[in-house]
């Protein structure tokens, strides 16, 4: 059974930092794909980077400069920085087996989930 864990979310006022982390565990093919999603309370849940078993990443266009991911064998990572108020949401990370070019951002591309990390930014 494929597991998806993340640990890493809470609250920081804007400006702040976090780091994200989530651990995967039953994936025996090592050639996968993960990511980092988040969803806002009324909106559809949106990707927010990924990266591929050989380090290539994509970023979605209002976290580039500021989210940096990385990955350590089974562990993925997500570096936020300069964290503003719409950045609040539920994070997830997600991860899926295949090759990229660039690792996808849409959720329809991964069918193995985490539960979840909250963010929230507030002052």
């Amino acid at each position: 059974e494929v597991q998806l864990m993340e640990s890493g979310g809470g609250s920081v006022q804007p400006g702040g930092s976090l780091r994200l982390s989530c651990v995967v565990s039953g994936l025996t093919n090592g050639n996968y794909y993960m990511g980092w999603f988040r969803q806002a309370p009324g909106k559809e849940r949106e990707g927010v980077a990924s990266i591929t078993n050989y380090d290539k990443t994509s970023y979605a266009d209002p976290v580039k400069e500021r989210f940096t991911v990385s990955r350590n064998n089974a562990q993925i990572y997500l570096e936020m920085r300069n964290l503003k108020p719409e950045d609040t949401a539920m994070y997830y990370c997600a991860a899926d087996v295949g090759y990229w070019r660039a690792p996808p951002l849409s959720p329809s591309d991964y069918i193995y989930w985490g539960q979840g990390t909250q963010v929230t930014v507030s002052s």
